[in-house]
């Protein structure tokens, strides 16, 4: 039976009254009372990637406007929660990535960058998926990322390096351009679990959705058999479209596969333009005094033609809530991750930002709808770190001074639905690429009554939280 710590004060709200079971101190029921069946246990954890609070404002402004509410605003528990990182050798690191910070969340240890389920000596860790597994819960991971990306991974795999997704690139190679090492010591061939998509395929599961078909069909070295293969030998249906995991036996585990690598996003900038540098006059660039300097022209956010097809997150939602509650008497996890949240910031693309966030408000809305009918639910809404994009003054606070002030970053300025224009920086980095930044993450909550989410927590007391709400040991 789930246990939960029953406190004089809570801050959960559960969407529906629950039936309460009153327990004498010694355990037994109260005399004449007979026992009443508890609703089974449902997790459902939201990872916004790089979903800090100036990409929750962003969206709102866009999404709902200043005045307006996002749906996860509506959510009655509010929390900080600090990101935790550590170099190999143990000292502190202040600024993650999604890799270790996601097994912070998945397994409860602070680990090192890059690593997927492991400690920072590489010995693996057990996820809260495997733990529900093996308990008999339901489980399931949603991705619009490659389902191998490092998010998923983490509740799903184990290896040293993110970069390690299939059987290939493990033994090491050229990645995006670089030379990469590698995973050899987790290679199949050298004793170890293999790479992602083969642990995937080997994993309790029943049910992964996203992107990454690329990693599944790389046969083995030495065995020849691609990891879609062992998926199928291992019970998976395979599908690649909402049709066939629509008509997919419910009585089997699915891997649904929907794009190669990551699923497109739904938005993009006018012509699919993203953020760009201001551009100082000659006169400036010879003397920041003087001179003047021309802004991007302002941009709106539209349609990504090549999102059309696309599986959408609440879609995905909505099937994986309704396959994990068939003939289910254990309870049920799945986590939902809206990716590229935070890939689009790397692009400095804050339409592809914004396009992601609303996403996740919708599937945050089916999630709220299922909890209506099952009312020990508990949903959480966080992210696994910051994310470079800053809200910044348009015009600039100085504007009045009359020296050209701007950004020395790159700019987007774009045009909201209700007329305002909202400029975000970039300006972590001159590389192709921005990178995460070191701040806290919100953490939004539905928790039934009883269930206590302190104001601020760490990402491994977010997981002790879950572990302690499906009633599973910690390891």
């Amino acid at each position: 039976m789930l246990k939960q710590r029953i406190t004089a004060k809570t801050w959960g709200l559960a969407p529906t009254a629950l039936v309460m079971l009153t327990l004498l101190s010694d355990g037994h029921y109260a005399q004449g009372q007979e026992p009443v069946a508890e609703p089974l246990p449902t997790l459902i954890l939201f990872i916004g990637d790089g979903l800090d609070d100036q990409h929750v404002t962003m969206g709102r402004n866009y999404l709902a406007g200043q005045q307006g509410t996002l749906v996860m605003d509506t959510l009655p528990i509010r929390s900080a929660v600090q990101v935790e990182t550590v170099s190999s050798d143990g000292m502190p690191v202040y600024v993650a990535d999604s890799a270790n910070t996601a097994t912070s969340l998945a397994a409860g240890i602070i680990t090192s960058i890059g690593r997927v389920g492991t400690d920072p000596r590489n010995k693996p860790v057990p996820s809260l998926l495997e733990s529900a597994a093996h308990a008999g819960l339901r489980t399931g991971i949603i991705s619009s990322a490659s389902v191998t990306d490092a998010t998923p991974a983490a509740f799903l795999a184990h290896v040293a390096k993110r970069g390690c997704e299939n059987p290939a690139i493990i033994l090491g190679g050229r990645r995006y351009g670089q030379m990469f090492e590698g995973c050899p010591t987790d290679a199949r061939g050298n004793g170890g679990q293999g790479s992602v998509a083969e642990q995937i395929a080997a994993s309790a599961a029943d049910l992964v959705l996203g992107g990454g078909l690329e990693h599944f069909v790389i046969p083995d070295a030495d065995t020849g058999r691609s990891a879609l293969d062992e998926a199928k030998d291992n019970g998976f249906i395979i599908t690649k479209n909402l049709t066939e995991l629509r008509e997919a036996d419910t009585q089997q585990p699915v891997l649904g596969l929907f794009a190669n690598s990551h699923l497109p996003v739904r938005m993009q900038g006018t012509d699919g333009r993203t953020a760009e540098a201001p551009e100082p006059s000659l006169l400036n660039a010879l003397d920041w005094r003087l001179g003047s300097v021309t802004q991007p022209p302002a941009m709106d956010c539209e349609l990504n033609p090549r999102f059309a097809g696309t599986p959408d997150l609440a879609t995905l939602t909505s099937i994986a809530l309704d396959r994990l509650s068939i003939d289910n008497t254990q309870g049920l996890f799945l986590m939902v991750e809206s990716a590229s949240i935070d890939k689009e910031s790397h692009d400095r693309n804050p339409c592809g930002s914004i396009g992601e966030i609303e996403q996740l408000e919708e599937a945050i809305a089916v999630a709220l709808a299922y909890a209506d009918e099952h009312p020990n639910t508990l949903i959480l809404v966080t992210a696994d770190h910051a994310q470079a994009a800053q809200i910044v003054p348009e015009p600039s606070l100085f504007a009045s001074i009359p020296v050209p002030i701007y950004s020395p970053g790159k700019v987007a300025r774009v045009r909201t639905p209700e007329g305002g224009i909202m400029r975000i920086n970039y300006a972590t980095n001159l590389f192709e690429s921005e990178e995460h930044t070191g701040a806290n993450v919100p953490l939004f909550a539905l928790a039934p009554h009883g269930t206590v989410i302190p104001g601020f927590l760490r990402q491994r007391d977010v997981y002790a939280l879950m572990m302690d709400y499906l009633g599973l040991d910690q390891p």
